[in-house]
């Protein structure tokens, strides 16, 4: 009995169990679809910084054509009436070939975007800290260019934020939900390896085997078992993310940002296999101490 055999060899037979052939293959769905959350709530928050970057600090003035009128004169009206406003450090209005190029996108292409009575938009940027009255200056604006309208793109920010925000709670809610799921499916495969093993675990403690001996077994297993159906659920998210992206750029030229997901958001979703083995890990540790206090 001094001569105990290797230490491969006093390892419970976990594999071969029919009750932890699933484990891989639930912890795979669920990495697929904790990564695919993820992706979306780091991709949504990277759009908002995006327009937040691009937007902060800006206005927009429309001014939209109008019978009887010159749209070359309102437009400069518009224009030396922002540029004389104290706090605007830049008022430029947006060539008509840009219009085009935005609006093209909606009506398909191949239509006469040329012929439409498109309104002339001026892009106004603001200097540090400038406490412009907006109303005031859109009441001014509306006097002297009838018709005129000022967009406050903080306003329409505030609404990116709130959505944002509520994208990140629902992914946070999906992963919350499918770590509940894995620890039950991790809890169910241990306690069925216990019960299948009952008699092997009660000769490892006839022999003198620690309760933290055969709760690592079982926790190593979780470990391996999850790495493994993890990794193949990461490649399966990536891939479906890469069809997205290709599928995105295949539509054209769309009025939206185009963005990247980050390397540290990548990281971040490569490390969600660990995240989940690691998880695993603890799980299959509190459940084999728990069963183990209630066998005799």
């Amino acid at each position: 009995m001094a001569r105990v055999v290797s230490k491969r060899d006093r390892e419970l037979p976990l594999a071969g169990d029919d009750s932890a052939r699933f484990l891989p293959w639930v912890a795979g769905a669920m990495v697929f679809l904790a990564a695919v959350a993820l992706a979306g709530a780091l991709l949504a928050q990277t759009v908002a910084a995006r327009w937040q970057q691009d937007l902060a600090g800006s206005l927009t003035v429309e001014v939209p054509p109008r019978a009887g009128a010159s749209a070359a004169e309102r437009e400069q009206t518009a224009l030396a009436l922002l540029k004389a406003t104290s706090g605007v450090r830049d008022a430029t209005p947006v060539p008509r070939s840009r219009l085009e190029r935005l609006v093209e996108p909606w009506l398909g292409v191949g239509a006469h975007v040329a012929e439409l009575p498109l309104p002339a938009l001026i892009e106004v940027q603001l200097a540090d800290d400038a406490g412009i009255d907006l109303g005031t200056l859109g009441e001014r604006l509306a006097e002297a260019v009838p018709g005129a309208k000022l967009d406050d793109h903080a306003l329409w920010l505030a609404g990116v934020g709130a959505v944002v925000r509520a994208v990140e709670a629902v992914a946070l809610s999906i992963v919350a939900l499918i770590a509940v799921l894995s620890a039950a499916a991790v809890g169910f495969a241990v306690r069925t390896g216990l019960a299948i093993h009952s008699d092997v675990v009660e000769v490892l403690h006839l022999i003198g085997a620690r309760d933290a001996y055969i709760a690592r077994q079982f926790a190593g297993h979780a470990f391996r078992a999850t790495l493994k159906g993890g990794i193949i659920g990461l490649a399966a998210a990536v891939s479906l993310i890469a069809a997205l992206a290709e599928g995105r750029g295949a539509l054209g030229p769309l009025p939206l940002p185009e963005v990247k997901l980050s390397m540290i958001a990548w990281g971040a979703i490569a490390a969600v296999p660990i995240a989940a083995a690691v998880f695993a890990l603890l799980a299959a540790l509190a459940t084999v101490h728990r069963q183990l206090k209630r066998m005799p």
